[in-house]
């Protein structure tokens, strides 16, 4: 699967605007990226409930894992929140036992999300999970197809992040 050289952006646009009415989601890479998505998320939170994390917290999780102590500010940019839902969502995982926010001791106005014991336990049995997931949806790929891909959707992605600046 090889990378040809870019059409020009304008006639990119001239051509997508004559064929505006043909565009089925079967050649739409954001309806592709979409439904794969939802096909991830979907059996993601069949697997993860078992343990008693919801889908919305697994995005918690994910993040704190890797940078446990961050601010509820911080946590709600790197998980692409906002910040009363992401609030809300503290709330329920503090119920559950997986996080404590705890006042910073600089900066008395910061709330720091700190894992417990519980979630850090959780770890690498959830990752597990999702690294089970994605070897799932990967069966029958070639590793330069998948490396391929990876690369086209980060492109695409940079490309879309430039825009929306």
């Amino acid at each position: 699967m090889g990378l040809s050289t870019p059409m020009p952006l304008q006639a990119r646009k001239a051509k997508s605007a004559r064929r505006a009415a043909d565009f089925p989601p079967r050649i739409s890479p954001g309806y592709l990226v979409r439904d794969a998505h939802r096909a991830f998320q979907r059996l993601l939170e069949r697997r993860i409930t078992p343990y008693g994390v919801s889908r919305g917290q697994w995005y918690f999780l994910r993040v704190l894992w890797t940078n446990d102590g961050l601010s509820q500010r911080e946590l709600s940019a790197r998980v692409g929140m906002m910040e009363p839902t992401t609030v809300i969502a503290l709330r329920s995982m503090e119920k559950a036992g997986l996080v404590r926010r705890v006042r910073s001791g600089d900066d008395r106005r910061k709330v720091r999300v700190l894992l417990t014991a519980k979630a850090k336990r959780l770890r690498n049995e959830l990752l597990g999970v999702a690294r089970t997931i994605t070897d799932e949806s990967e069966e029958g790929l070639a590793a330069r197809d998948l490396a391929s891909f990876r690369r086209v959707v980060a492109r695409m992605t940079a490309n879309l992040d430039r825009i929306e600046r």
